[in-house]
């Protein structure tokens, strides 16, 4: 569909709307290439219990909006300046969840622009995602030039690392797209090295059944495996190690502007001794309209006991 609306016009609005990075994709930029990488890593079994992961949409955007022609990709910054205490006794909680949950912060923000398409023209369809639907969402930020999909799975840009939280808008408008970003980790294993488990079983393939930030988010298995359990290094919410030794972490990382983002003070430096006995009543308490809802309370006793 063609109107009167500019890709500049998109991007200044989101930027005004708050959005940190933004840029515009075709449909038909998501190469074959890419659905074949899906494709491999589902074969190879590497989304573990993540059953959502086959779901065929991913492979064809159009099974997700039949008209869709442009992809708007946006991101927001979440990096804290904050560090966690050391001491083998302090809980580590990865960044995205030390402050407000980001879908939410990410929804407001995307129903604005959203709504604001729409009122551009009665024909303008526009239909929204924040880690919420069907959607590859880092290779639609790299097809956008948002960033680049790193060896360890996260997408990095150039003004603020992988701290990103991604969201996409799908519409039916033929908006100019951007160059899709090029892949700048060279020669680089930081992230491969540094995974205790060996998640990272070869550069840009992330080995689910491996990482401890899907075993402490998503596992509901009573006990861990025995060779998560033993390397989790006091996480207990999610994992940071490979984003921690990123060069371009820790040379480009700013602190966000978003106050939302500011850690909650108890998720900082928690104990492992008081989160493996947290009541429900307490976890219900500390992590209202937290990301880390999704680690229900007798998912994060059992993290912090190892």
């Amino acid at each position: 569909m063609k109107v009167a609306i500019t890709s500049f016009q998109v991007k200044q609005k989101a930027l005004e709307l708050g959005f940190h990075k933004v840029g515009i994709a075709q449909a038909k930029d998501i190469t074959h290439q890419e659905v074949q990488n899906l494709r491999y890593w589902l074969d190879a079994g590497y989304q573990a219990d993540m059953a959502w992961m086959a779901n065929p949409k991913r492979q064809n955007i159009h099974l997700v909006m039949p008209e869709v022609n442009s992809l708007i990709s946006v991101a927001l910054n979440y990096y804290t300046p904050h560090q966690r205490p050391e001491g083998s006794n302090y809980a580590k909680i990865s960044r995205y969840g030390w402050g407000r949950d980001y879908h939410k912060v990410m929804h407001k923000k995307l129903k604005l622009l959203t709504t604001w398409l729409q009122l551009q023209d009665e024909g303008i369809k526009a239909r929204y995602y924040a880690d919420t639907g069907p959607i590859q969402d880092k290779v639609l930020a790299q097809s956008a030039g948002i960033g680049w999909i790193a060896k360890n799975g996260n997408v990095i840009s150039r003004e603020f690392g992988s701290w990103i939280f991604l969201g996409e808008i799908l519409t039916n408008l033929a908006l100019e797209s951007d160059r899709p970003h090029t892949e700048h980790c060279g020669t680089c294993t930081r992230c491969i090295d540094a995974c205790p488990t060996q998640a990272i079983t070869q550069p840009f393939v992330v080995d689910a059944n491996r990482c401890i930030a899907y075993h402490t988010i998503e596992n509901r298995a009573e006990k861990l495996p025995e060779e998560i359990a033993s390397n989790l290094q006091g996480w207990v919410a999610g994992c940071d190690i490979c984003q921690d030794v990123c060069p371009w972490n820790q040379r480009f990382a700013k602190e966000t502007d978003i106050p939302d983002f500011q850690p909650y003070p108890e998720n900082i430096a928690p104990t492992l001794n008081e989160l493996a006995e947290i009541s429900d009543d307490e976890w219900n308490r500390r992590f209202t309209a937290s990301a880390l809802r999704r680690i229900k309370p007798e998912m994060l006793r059992r993290n912090a006991r190892g």
